[in-house]
């Protein structure tokens, strides 16, 4: 394997540990994640039209979204604790799923990449949406959870390329 593509998190008997990015340089750094949730028409109309008796559902799942990213390294067993600097979390109704897309834009000055706090971002929000609209549809479908793009820090910039 090549020094990219070995596993970090790994030591060199193979036992988990958390990477020391103590002698990184501080470096701005952004992530960009996705995801939709796909639902009956019916469930994507009751959202839109705020008739959900739980309230709005989208801005609930915005926050949740945004706390979750705050709250990573409690989730992820060896993501470090970072000092995020912004979370921008969308949520579009899509009638084409029919559904709602989710991206969450995460943003840091620090040691180490925010692409654990941008996914995990997607993954709460997509979650929230689900119980919130469990009780009328049971059938949603969360999906296509992935890294859209990522920049800074040593290795630098990186997009998706394959949006299949």
């Amino acid at each position: 394997m090549t020094e990219e593509k070995t596993l970090s998190h790994l030591d060199a008997e193979g036992h988990a540990r958390m990477v020391d990015v103590g002698k990184k340089p501080l470096s701005s750094r952004v992530a960009r994640a996705s995801g939709c949730v796909r639902m009956h028409q019916e469930t994507l109309l009751a959202i839109v039209d705020g008739e959900l008796p739980k309230g709005d559902v989208l801005a609930v799942a915005r926050i949740a979204g945004i706390q979750a990213a705050k709250q990573t390294a409690q989730l992820i067993p060896l993501c470090h604790p970072l000092p995020i600097s912004g979370v921008e979390l969308t949520l579009d109704a899509d009638e084409a799923l029919p559904g709602i897309q989710i991206s969450a834009s995460v943003k840091v000055t620090g040691q180490t990449g925010v692409e654990m706090e941008a996914l995990t971002a997607v993954s709460v929000a997509a979650l929230t949406l689900y119980d919130m609209c469990k009780a009328i549809d049971r059938e949603m479908v969360i999906e296509r959870i992935q890294l859209e793009e990522k920049a800074g820090g040593v290795r630098g910039d990186w997009q998706r390329h394959d949006h299949s």
